[in-house]
């Protein structure tokens, strides 16, 4: 059974933090709690990780995999980022976005979109989900916690803990959070395209 840590949603508790991330460096798939819903996590180069998390999620080879950022500076070591995109994306993170832009070599290929070799990416305001990326000191591979058949994120940790308790190694109890995943924003051409509208904003956009 996995492991479930009660974390302030405020004031995360440093020791538990880094007991987390010491789960994740130890090849561990974690439930954690962002703006937008709770989501799956792992370690940016771990394959056996990603493929936990694949099967949870049943996902294919063209899912847009999100690599959660801690600011903008590490987000632009792992994608393109013209000056357009830059200026849109520095007035709307942190917060309810998924940004998907090229990606550099810096991503592994098996995380990129395999035709159009993107990424997705995110900066979120969760305090949990900061301290995680402020701990660990890297990008961490990510994606919505929506199961099979759903198409609304996970909100409640103690039912995502009854129901993936033997396929994750931890879950952190964050509170009980809205359903609505990001809004997904293109930006890998010169006019933003939003792919799909979710929690954040989709008009500032358009």
């Amino acid at each position: 059974m996995s492991q479930l840590f009660y974390i302030h949603p405020d004031n995360p508790q440093p020791r538990l933090i880094n007991q987390t991330v010491d789960v994740l460096r130890k090849g561990g798939v974690i439930v954690y709690p962002t703006d937008s819903g709770y989501a799956l996590g792992c370690m940016l180069e771990d394959k056996t990780a990603m493929a936990r998390i694949c099967h949870i999620r049943q996902l294919g080879s063209n899912h847009n995999f999100t690599l959660m950022c801690r600011d903008l500076s590490e987000l632009s070591s792992y994608a393109y980022v013209d000056n357009i995109a830059y200026r849109l994306i520095k007035n709307n993170t942190p917060g309810n976005y998924t940004f998907i832009l090229k990606a550099t070599k810096e991503v592994p290929r098996r995380l990129m979109n395999d035709k159009r070799k993107t990424i997705g990416l995110r900066v979120p305001s969760n305090p949990i989900a900061l301290a995680l990326l402020a701990a660990l000191n890297e990008p961490m591979m990510s994606t919505t916690l929506m199961l099979p058949g759903n198409d609304f994120a996970e909100s409640d940790p103690q039912e995502i803990s009854d129901h993936l308790g033997k396929q994750v190694d931890l879950v952190i109890h964050g509170g009980f959070l809205g359903q609505q995943p990001t809004t997904v924003v293109d930006l890998t051409e010169s006019t933003p395209e939003v792919v799909r509208e979710g929690a954040g904003d989709p008009t500032l956009f358009r």
